[in-house]
């Protein structure tokens, strides 16, 4: 049987970049069986605007405050509905075809939980790198190490296993999308990969992972959240085999093959 799919965008202020956003999730919708909701926490710059006009499209629109990106998707989350959950931010696109091949993928894919897929690369004016970066298998050691990439924009997992989390943590203003990876791998959650290109990631200047100081606190949040695995039981690298780990991963020619060759 074909799953729904729920699809969450959190907005705010991204109003140049809302409009494709918005468009490449519209056009990939089941009509009857898909839900798409769009929170946004208070844009100004006619964000709001823009998705009232394409408000027929959108099944739940949430327009009020928020704590941040992960309280946003916590609200869009239990509102969207769906089997099958993803998210996709407001200035990033699903890629073609993304969300057919992720409902085919869970219909005969019973075993996995979590399909992480691969993300194309694309500039402010949405025109795509020649590279793209393919997912790495979810390991819970190698993601605190720093040698595992996971797109977030081509992530879907089962809402059976995201209710098995405490969702997305609000606290955490950098990294929430990956420590909800990895409270759904402790959660129990089954991970898969796949190499087809299912999200774009817009590189522009202006996003949060270009801001100043983001290195520092990803540094910190990185930390407390290997102190949660540590009280867990797992056992992390030592530091001398983080740092070799981040080299072997650097030099890893099969990896920047696969991100030349995905499609």
């Amino acid at each position: 049987m074909t799953p729904g799919l729920g699809i969450v965008t959190i907005s705010y202020n991204q109003g140049r970049f809302l409009c494709e956003c918005l468009d490449s999730v519209l056009g990939e919708l089941r009509s009857g069986l898909d839900r798409y909701a769009v929170v946004d926490a208070g844009s100004t710059d006619g964000s709001r605007e823009l998705i009232q006009r394409r408000w027929g499209g959108i099944d739940a629109v949430v327009f009020e405050p928020d704590r941040g990106p992960a309280d946003g998707l916590n609200k869009g989350f239990a509102r969207a509905g769906g089997e099958i959950l993803g998210y996709i931010n407001a200035d990033d696109r699903l890629a073609p075809g993304a969300l057919e091949h992720v409902r085919e993928f869970f219909s005969v894919r019973q075993d996995v939980d979590v399909l992480c897929g691969t993300i194309r690369l694309i500039d402010a004016r949405g025109r795509g790198f020649v590279r793209k970066r393919t997912a790495d298998a979810f390991d819970l050691r190698r993601y605190i190490a720093g040698v595992c990439m996971v797109g977030q924009q081509a992530t879907f997992f089962r809402r059976s296993a995201f209710e098995r989390t405490r969702g997305f943590n609000v606290a955490n203003r950098v990294s929430w999308d990956g420590e909800l990876l990895v409270d759904l791998a402790l959660a129990g959650a089954r991970f898969a990969t796949t190499p087809r290109v299912l999200g774009e990631w817009r590189i522009y200047r202006g996003t949060v992972s270009g801001s100043p100081n983001h290195r520092a606190r990803l540094a910190r949040e990185f930390e407390r959240i290997a102190e949660r695995l540590r009280r867990r039981g797992v056992e992390l690298y030592s530091p001398q085999k983080e740092r070799l780990l981040r080299w072997l991963y650097r030099l890893n020619i099969a990896r920047h093959l696969r991100y030349l060759v995905a499609r």
